[in-house]
């Protein structure tokens, strides 16, 4: 349960998102650079490097959701799944191997992050642009994993919600939708 009232038909971020449009406003425009502009990353790598340090904070919610997104934009759900099993047997290039392992990283401690596995990832072709954006986004999306989890928000009722979420995602990115959520309402 939340510990602030929130529109109960909004789980995890997008309630939060809407009890406080104006902090929402930056963090929505940051997360849609970096995850939906122009990059020579993938938007489903993008999506997996959310999963991955998402899943490593251990918070369902964008766990889940950005599993959805990602499987939609790779077009199968076993990548996804087995990056968060294990990075270094996922079906998955090099390159994003070592830009996960950085993400999962920064996940635990930006510090945790080396000389090593930077080399590691420019080895494997990484940009430096990339493992800039892979930091960024691992870093944004702990933000993200404490503020639903140290806001006690709510899991959706319906597992189908995800699928729901991760198809807004993908085809209206992380902005806010211009006529709001109350659709949503059961």
């Amino acid at each position: 349960m939340p510990y602030i009232p929130l529109e109960s038909h909004l789980p995890g971020i997008t309630g939060l998102l809407e009890y406080s449009k104006e902090t929402a406003e930056p963090i929505r425009d940051l997360t849609q650079i970096l995850l939906r502009g122009p990059s020579t990353l993938s938007e489903g790598d993008r999506e997996l490097i959310a999963t991955i340090v998402s899943h490593g904070n251990q918070c369902k919610f964008c766990t889940t959701a950005h599993t959805a997104a990602a499987d939609l934009y790779i077009g199968e759900s076993d990548t996804a799944q087995k990056v968060k099993e294990n990075i270094e047997t996922a079906p998955v290039s090099e390159k994003m191997k070592a830009l996960l392992t950085i993400a999962k990283l920064t996940g635990q401690s930006g510090k945790n992050v080396s000389t090593e596995h930077v080399n590691r990832a420019k080895a494997a072709g990484a940009t430096d642009i990339e493992i800039h954006d892979t930091v960024l986004i691992a870093a944004l999306f702990c933000l993200y994993n404490r503020y639903v989890d140290g806001m006690g928000t709510a899991l959706p009722a319906d597992a189908g919600y995800y699928n729901v979420l991760a198809d807004r995602l993908v085809n209206h990115g992380y902005t806010r939708l211009p006529q709001g959520y109350d659709h949503l309402k059961k």
